[in-house]
């Protein structure tokens, strides 16, 4: 699996991290751990899925994360997550 994170600030990418997950872990678990490990790499505070992410995330596997779904003040608009690759079972 493959997801992409992008800091998105004025329309503009300002940065991004992809990470690729070969292991057996569940989905669910490789999209935790890829964003934990993003936002270590990003300098970024974990952010808070709610529940129009969840369904953004399942219908098309991507999803924005916005200033709403973080306890800290952002210095971007948001942060975009997306699945790149599926694993093949």
């Amino acid at each position: 699996m493959r997801i992409d994170f992008r800091e998105i600030a004025s329309g503009r990418n300002i940065a991004d991290y992809t990470v690729e997950d070969k292991s057996n872990q569940s989905r669910t678990r490789k999209i935790y751990g890829a964003i934990e490990e993003a936002c270590y790499a990003l300098d970024l505070p974990r952010p808070i899925w709610l529940d129009q992410n969840i369904r953004e995330f399942k219908r098309h596997a991507k999803t924005r994360f916005g200033q709403d779904s973080f306890l800290e003040e952002l210095s971007f608009d948001f942060l975009e997550i997306q699945v790149l690759e599926e694993d093949l079972w």
